[in-house]
This record gives structure tokens, sequence and C-alpha cells, in this order.
């Protein structure tokens, strides 16, 4: 009985790292592969930090893509807004976005790799990046989101199977009588 246990055991983790090994190439994808990439968000670089606030509230996201011509020119984030918004005496009814905004973001386009994009989030400390064609316009923006939903997708067995946590495992606080 112990010896089938084990080899049920075994062949679970052989399963589970054959998944592993095919999982990591698929990292190499293009970046248009993630799911739940949407439109970006577009804002004139003479739009007030308030409308940029709004529209990103309203937009559920958390960054928004300042245009001049059709082109990207920065990128206006929650980060923005708490670094450079919050507790200073901006006035976000009259202060253009392009104000505060990130100038000359870095940015991938849809077919560079999903690695490029964790690349450029760890290494620059970023949680969006944004997508244009070769002209510079805008064609989407990748989040720390859509990869670790990616990533989530990829390896459900390590993520979504966990066992209780040990440290919430156990009562602080005598049962019983």
């Amino acid at each position: 009985m112990v010896e089938e246990v084990i080899l049920e055991e075994e062949a679970i983790v052989e399963e589970r790292t054959a998944e592993d090994a095919g999982a990591a190439g698929i990292l190499d994808r293009p970046i248009r592969t993630l799911p739940g990439l949407q439109a970006p968000i577009q804002l004139p670089s003479s739009a007030s930090v308030r409308r940029a606030i709004r529209t990103m509230n309203e937009a559920r996201v958390g960054c928004v893509m300042v245009v001049d011509g059709g082109r990207l020119v920065g990128v206006f984030t929650e980060r923005d807004v708490l670094t450079r918004v919050a507790g200073s005496d901006v006035d976000v009814d009259t202060t253009p976005v392009s104000a505060l905004m990130t100038r000359d973001p870095e940015c991938l386009t849809l077919d560079d790799g999903i690695t490029y994009a964790l690349n450029r989030m760890s290494v620059g400390g970023f949680r969006h990046v944004p997508l244009v064609d070769d002209e510079g316009r805008p064609t989407g923006l990748v989040s720390m989101r859509h990869i670790v939903d990616y990533l989530v997708d990829l390896f459900p067995h390590a993520v979504l199977n966990l066992p209780p946590s040990p440290s919430r495992a156990f009562s602080t606080e005598r049962e019983g009588a």
C-alpha cells in the first residue's frame, strides 16, 4: 500500500514537471496572445489631471496613454496620482496631464514576446508597458495583471490547488471547555 502511494506521488510530480517544462516555452509567445488585452485608453496631452483620473476610474484601469497627433508621448498611472498629485498643491482641474505624466515610456509591440514584457516590468519596476506600432501609435497596454492571470492559467495546479496556509491552519486560542 505504501509503495502504491509513493508511485502515485512520483507520477504526479512527473506530470507537473512536464507541464512546467512545456509552459516555460509559452512565455516566448507574442504579447498579443495574452488574454484580456484591451484597446488602449487614450487621452490628449491637454486633458486635465482630473479627467485622466476620472477616465482611469471609469475604465477601471491603472494607466492611461497620453497622445499627441495620434502618437504616444507619455503615460499617466495610478503611481503618478500617488506620487505627484496626492498631498500636493496641484490643481487637478487646470493642470494638464502632460505636466505630470511619465514622458517617453519604454514600449513594446504586440509581436514582442511575453518575456520582454516581464523583463521591462521586473528591471524597470513598471506595472504597465505601453504597446505601440511602428509609427508610435498606441495599440494596447500590457499590465502585470495580464501576465499574472496568464501564468495562473499555465500553472493552475501549482497556484490554485494549494493546501490551507500553515500559519492559518491552527487556532491561536484554546478550544473546548
